[in-house]
């Protein structure tokens, strides 16, 4: 759970470089993966750092691919 709170950050000011759709869909994309890991909690608590480090590393290939193809950032 921390590393979903830590990607929550991430994706939240990823405003700065982002659109604001852009942040919106990956907010919502959050949201899924925590519902995710709320439902996995007690079944499958060891899958949850892997949760974490799955929304840490969409968020940095969103960001990566939306630089490259999108012209994000500047």
């Amino acid at each position: 759970m921390i590393g979903l709170v830590c990607a929550l950050f991430l994706y939240g000011a990823s405003a700065l470089i982002a659109p604001w759709w852009a942040v919106l869909l990956l907010v919502l994309v959050w949201l899924l993966l925590f519902v995710a890991a709320c439902a996995w909690w007690t079944p499958h608590p060891k899958a949850l750092p892997c949760l974490g480090g799955f929304a840490l590393l969409l968020w940095f290939a969103a960001m990566l691919a939306g630089g490259a193809w999108l012209g994000w950032g500047g």
